[in-house]
């Protein structure tokens, strides 16, 4: 199977489950549309199993512990510069409600919440660092992508590789910083488990974020 799809197929599944999460309510309004994120989170989590043997930059784990620590340091900045980073103009349209996993009285429904989380920790970051960094990032720099080594990915591909990032993200301003903070991570340690760790703790530091400040317009 091609190096290409089988880093694009686990996102292209997710943006064109995101496609169905924006119509759905129109179509089947008696759904719960917050529950399409376990489906969506479960598929893509499926898909990156099943191709799981083609992830040759996976295999090895490859972070020693300074950057390891380095890692969580770039996730955590990351992290508080995204709930500082919602001006206005530095939106691409409205954030919206957010995903709210709270029922009519108020009450959490922390069922949803788990799915979301581990969704947004585990599953993302995998899916997101195999097309973003490993596979976009590279492939800009290089066609044979996993030929080069990605301490040889140069500024422009990283700047590209984030500014699209960026586009993926009403926070286009947060965006393209996580992408460039993620994008240098990967050049810097050589491991795609970096940026992936990083990814992680921005995800599920944001979740925490949520659940303790009830701020769910970043959700």
């Amino acid at each position: 199977m091609s190096p290409i799809v089988v880093r694009v197929l686990p996102f292209a599944l997710y943006i064109a489950l995101l496609a169905i999460e924006g119509v759905l309510p129109d179509i089947a309004p008696a759904f719960d549309v917050r529950w399409l994120y376990p489906v969506k989170a479960g598929l893509v989590a499926l898909a990156l199993a099943v191709l799981w043997r083609h992830y040759s930059e996976l295999r090895t784990w490859g972070l020693s512990g300074l950057n390891l620590l380095l890692s969580v340091a770039v996730g955590v900045g990351v992290l508080v510069l995204w709930v500082n980073l919602d001006a206005g103009w530095m939106l691409m349209g409205d954030m919206g409600e957010g995903f709210n996993p709270a029922n009519d009285a108020g009450e959490i429904d922390w069922l949803l919440v788990a799915f979301r989380i581990a969704g947004a920790a585990l599953v993302v970051p995998l899916m997101e660092e195999l097309f973003w960094r490993s596979f976009l990032q590279r492939w800009v720099q290089q066609p044979d992508f996993l030929a080069l080594d990605p301490a040889r990915v140069g500024l422009k591909a990283l700047l590209i590789a984030s500014a699209l990032f960026a586009v993926e993200h009403v926070q286009w301003l947060a965006g393209f910083i996580a992408g460039l903070a993620y994008g240098w991570l990967y050049i810097r340690t050589r491991s795609l488990w970096s940026p992936i760790l990083a990814h992680a703790v921005t995800n599920g530091g944001l979740g925490v974020y949520v659940l303790a400040t009830g701020d769910w317009r970043f959700w």
